[in-house]
């Protein structure tokens, strides 16, 4: 990732090198009994901010931002918050053994889903939302990670927007909260943002891969006019993940020593999660889950397959797209797993392509049937059939692996084309095409014997950048001869 992906700020900088010259300065924004926490490492979970920051005073609610290493900590007192950005200021404070700096929130309290009126309110039930999820998320691997710290009693998980999950412990969950907000489930992906849900109770209506109640192991799916269970691969209730487990052990996401984060009794649970490692979709194949995207808030006249192709083809292989008649703006994305559409819905969901923001949701199809095909506004069909494309990019393992899975940036990456191609060509190609122009042009170096170029474009935004990669991805140059131009975000 690099020029525009980069956040306005570096977290690891301190609060001088941002303009603020002495501890006075830091007190340009006024004082709030929330503290914005910069230059966090990765690793770092809500439980550290706690350890590191209670000295300062009792500590009410935290709000971790992982993809940016920052967060905000409310204090229950101003006077908290003053000693903490003061001593941040005058001497080094260590969180999860890295430097921190801090500065006033311009916010004076975080906004929580329940109970507003309570600042030290809780829940029993936490709202998991799973951010970048490379891999499958299912009840078996959230109940690995969130029993050891409490005995779990239901899993609900839902992918309208993303993925989210409602895990109900026996008591109030705080301890889990503080252990887990922050995490990765594995490395450097499936990152997990814990907040307190508005449910008190969650009502599982069966167990299967989605949902899970650990206080009625009898509620498992059954065939349709069949007195006998479905044979299920795992065994009747979600295995403990040992040499005796269907995956090996990865052991990540050592807890905390302090004691409170662990249960009173301690036979109940070890000093480290160990997680399964990522299972490919054949373990999953009696998921509920569909391969299908809806996507609404298209442009009527500037959207067709095509573009959709070019921008949904980041997340996973692309099958077939149609547009529905009956609803304006609106088309199905049948893609090559579940998986690819729920990162197409993490990445892409809510993001603005031709002053449209688009909603991407799972679709209750499971296949893009070609009926009621018509004419799009601008004479291209409303479906197409994109199966046997090869700028679909997830076509084998080794193809796989060389995608980097990440969010709209500012930034993109263009490769395959011709040496002999000029930075104005370039930008009287997006002009053409009435898309926005780059104003950051860079291209990497090649070999003397390189037939193709590659580089990368910069944007004033990431919405000028999407509509871009939307209408030329995969466009094709004529000169000198036939070459494909691919773009994809850095």
């Amino acid at each position: 990732r690099v020029l525009g992906h980069f956040p306005d700020q570096d977290p690891s900088l301190p609060i001088a090198q941002f303009g603020q010259d002495n501890g006075e300065d830091a007190h340009r924004i006024a004082p709030s009994p929330v503290v914005h926490v910069r230059g966090l490492c990765e690793s770092v979970v809500e439980g550290d901010l706690v350890e590191a920051l209670e000295k300062f005073g009792n500590i009410c609610y935290v709000m971790m931002m992982p993809f940016k290493r920052q967060a905000l900590v409310e204090f229950e007192a101003m006077e908290s918050a003053d000693q903490c950005v003061t001593c941040g200021v005058n001497e080094a404070v260590y969180i999860a053994g890295q430097q921190a700096f801090f500065n006033y929130s311009t916010s004076k309290r975080i906004t929580r889903p329940t109970n507003a009126d309570d600042p030290s309110s809780g829940n029993k039930v936490l709202l998991l939302s799973i951010q970048n999820p490379l891999y499958p998320i299912t009840t078996d691997v959230l109940y690995t990670v969130c029993n050891p710290i409490g005995n779990v009693l239901r899993i609900v998980i839902f992918k309208r927007n993303g993925i989210q999950a409602m895990v109900e412990y026996p008591f109030w969950s705080q301890k889990a909260k503080s252990a887990l907000n922050g995490a990765d489930i594995y490395a450097g992906c499936c990152t997990l943002k814990i907040e307190y849900a508005r449910p008190t109770r969650l009502n599982v209506l069966r167990n299967d891969n989605d949902s899970w109640d650990y206080t009625k192991p009898f509620l498992v799916r059954r065939e349709r006019g069949k007195g006998r269970q479905r044979q299920a691969i795992l065994g009747e209730h979600p295995s403990s993940y040992s040499d005796n487990g269907y995956g090996s052990h990865c052991p990540l996401l050592p807890l905390p020593s302090n004691n409170r984060y662990k249960r009173s009794s301690p036979h109940d649970a070890q000093e480290v999660v160990a997680y399964p490692l990522p299972q490919t979709s054949s373990y999953m194949g009696h998921a509920s889950s569909s391969s299908v995207a809806m996507v609404s808030g298209l442009h009527p006249a500037k959207m067709n397959c095509t573009r959709i192709f070019n921008l949904f083809c980041l997340y996973g292989n692309i099958e077939k797209v149609k547009f529905m008649k009956s609803v304006p703006g609106t088309a199905l994305v049948e893609m090559g797993d579940e998986y690819a559409v729920d990162r197409a819905i993490t990445h892409l969901n809510s993001i603005k392509v031709f002053s449209k923001r688009l909603n991407v949701c799972v679709s209750k199809q499971h296949a893009v049937i070609p009926s009621q095909v018509f004419e799009l506004e601008d004479g291209s069909s409303s479906y197409k059939d994109f199966a046997m494309t090869r700028n679909n990019r997830f076509s084998s393992v080794g193809q796989a692996s060389k995608n980097i899975i990440q969010p709209p940036a500012a930034v993109l990456h263009f490769y395959n084309v011709p040496p002999c191609i000029t930075e104005d060509e370039l930008q009287r190609l997006c002009t053409e095409h009435d898309v926005p122009g780059f104003i950051k042009f860079k291209v990497f170096d090649a070999k003397p014997s390189s037939k193709t170029i590659s580089g990368l474009f910069e944007f004033d935004n990431k919405t000028h950048a999407v509509e871009v990669l939307t209408v030329l991805n995969h466009h094709q140059i004529r000169i000198p001869s036939k070459y494909c131009v691919l773009l994809q975000r850095e």
